[in-house]
């Protein structure tokens, strides 16, 4: 059946035709609608969840796969690093039934911290990694991912970037899917529980079998060479850009395009073959050069005298994503011809406005920061951010995140503060999905260790950043099950969080006045802003600007939300951003801003 998808949507299709009986991972862009997809689509028989982070949602996958169960995790390239432990460990161990982990790698970086490169984690935990350059070839290939995972007993990683996990294509897919069969988990502590010798015993099978697997994938379907036999220059690319470097040369059918799907373990008899009379090469890729590298060392293997180029001598971008025309450019340079390109006239066309990234109108995080700015006027303070929407606060006039580094990050660094300026205040900032996620450990760390530090749980009942995905404080699961919801207020009074104080952000007085209270205590506390992401709990209210307005512009400069504007020099509500929360009313100081109708904003 015929259906138009996106990559993550094709990459989903093609687990259900495979069989995939579990699926686990914790959202995380450019990979989040492989789990939806699945949910969305009849799924009898697959467990299907959003794990509590990814180091979860692997050990959950490796033990069903350790059955014989066909296993898939999600996440996004930061989310390898929490599996990574995990991940390491089951190389070693191997598994029975076919395991694949989707790492979705982002380029640019879009969404992300960094720029890291999941096709490294496949050569340092020695395990297969399969790179897609398509929604259509991803369809297929991860299908042809849990084969050689069943075949070599491995876990491996498949690795699609963003232009492919966002890509639409149509695909033929399956009409009828079911789960595959599976034996059960068969007790062989020998084999399952890891041990120094086992773990000898078994790097040694695993060095020996990636070369096997090597010379496998020399055959493998997507491992491809296009383009006349000619000497002299070659193209060599992976991934989306192997499209662009397609689409440069699509009138240049005498040169050499050598398409590598598979990475790591490198395919050293196609790579040679498909070499032959190649006298230099260039490596289109995105992210690290790690084909380029391995080349350079194929070459010095096997003494080809061979000029190879890409990133590492500055003929390709080393940082950033690639596009069709930067591939263009590239290409051109390096034959000496006129590359295919896409050319727009654009000298009309006018300036696009700038929009940096900003907190939703109405968003109850922007309350929470305001308040706590309010409190400590004139105080030393640090206020340490963490990964998610509320990452935002850093905005002018916020400007209420100091720190922002990984997920659940915040929550130590506010002590690592406090250990240095102890006549400081230091406030940790975290979102209720990352609370559960990675932010458990830090409290705990904080309540032994007796740091003295304000813990602000942004609870906004949902994965915001993400695309609104359940978590365990949201009362149901992917399951379709309503379950009780996990209080974060008695996990706080269980780890031993000295005062938990819950206030509605939007209620500025109150939450002041919770800060305040805080800041008395020594020890750990805790005020968890508890109000609803309104991107979810639409509101119809309206604010509006009477005749009161001495265009102070106070509420504009304090607050910086989308929906106050200026129009000739007047303070104005934007109706189409406007949600009626009303803190602007609470920030104005001659009572101009009033909801529309009038009445209460309950």
């Amino acid at each position: 059946m015929l259906e138009y998808v996106m990559g993550n949507g094709a990459i989903a299709l093609g687990a259900l035709a495979a069989g995939v009986n579990l699926v686990s991972g914790y959202p995380g862009t450019p990979s989040s609608e492989i789990i939806e997809t699945i949910y969305k689509r009849p799924h009898e028989g697959v467990h299907l969840e959003w794990s509590v982070n990814e180091k979860a949602a692997l050990e959950v996958a490796a033990s069903a796969a350790y059955g014989g169960a066909r296993t898939m995790v999600t996440m996004k390239q930061m989310g390898l690093n929490v599996a990574s432990d995990a991940l390491m460990s089951l190389a070693y161990v191997g598994v029975k039934g076919g395991m694949v982990v989707v790492a979705a790698d982002d380029p640019g970086p879009i969404s992300s911290q960094t720029e890291q490169d999941t096709r490294r984690y496949a050569d340092f935990c020695r395990i297969p990694v399969f790179d897609p350059t398509s929604p259509e070839e991803a369809y297929q290939m991860i299908q042809d991912a849990f084969e050689y995972s069943e075949k070599y007993s491995t876990p491996v990683l498949f690795r699609p970037t963003t232009r492919v996990c966002h890509a639409y294509a149509s695909i033929d897919a399956a009409e009828h899917t079911e789960p595959k069969k599976y034996e059960g988990f068969v007790k062989d502590s020998n084999k399952w529980v890891i041990f120094p010798k086992l773990s000898n015993a078994n790097h040694g099978m695993i060095e020996k079998r990636n070369v096997e697997i090597g010379k496998d994938f020399s055959s493998y379907a997507f491992n491809e060479v296009q383009g006349a036999k000619a000497k002299g220059k070659a193209v060599m690319a992976s991934g989306v850009s192997y499209q662009y470097a397609k689409e440069a040369l699509r009138d240049c059918q005498d040169v050499k395009l050598i398409k590598v799907g598979t990475a790591y373990p490198l395919p050293e008899d196609f790579l040679l073959e498909a070499l032959s009379g190649v006298d230099e090469i260039i490596c289109l890729e995105e992210l690290s050069p790690y084909i380029e590298e391995q080349l350079l060392k194929l070459a010095g293997k096997h003494h080809l005298n061979i000029k190879v180029s890409g990133k590492l001598d500055g003929k390709v971008p080393a940082n950033g994503e690639l596009s069709a025309n930067i591939a263009a450019d590239v290409l051109g340079e390096f034959l000496g011809i006129e590359a295919a390109k896409e050319t727009l006239d654009l000298s009309d066309m006018p300036a696009l406005p700038v929009r940096p990234p900003a907190l939703c109108a109405g968003c109850p995080h922007r309350a929470a920061f305001y308040a706590v700015k309010i409190a400590m006027k004139g105080k030393r303070s640090y206020f340490c951010g963490d990964i998610g929407c509320y990452t935002l606060g850093n905005a002018m006039p916020l400007d209420m995140v100091d720190t922002c580094l990984c997920m659940g990050a915040g929550i130590t660094m506010a002590q690592g503060f406090h250990w240095i300026d102890e006549e400081g205040t230091s406030f940790a900032f975290v979102g209720d999905s990352t609370f559960f996620a990675s932010g458990l450990t830090g409290v705990v760390n904080a309540v032994y260790n007796e740091a003295n530090m304000i813990l602000c749980v942004l609870d906004n009942s949902t994965t915001a950043m993400t695309g609104h995905q359940p978590h365990p404080g949201t009362g149901f699961n992917m399951q379709g099950n309503f379950v009780d919801k996990i209080q974060i207020d008695k996990i706080l009074e269980g780890i031993g969080v000295k005062k938990i104080l819950a206030v509605d952000p939007l209620d500025l007085d109150a939450s002041v006045k919770a800060v305040q209270e805080c800041c008395e205590i020594k020890g750990v506390k805790a005020i968890i802003f508890k109000s609803p992401c309104i991107a979810i709990a639409k509101s119809k209210k309206k604010a509006i600007v009477n005749a009161s307005c001495t265009n102070c512009k106070k509420c504009i400069r304090e607050l910086g939300c989308p929906a106050l504007i200026t129009e000739d020099g007047a303070v104005k509500i934007d109706r189409n951003l406007c949600t009626g929360c009303m803190l602007c009313s609470q920030v104005c100081p001659c009572g101009a801003l009033t909801l529309e109708g009038g009445g209460s904003n309950e």
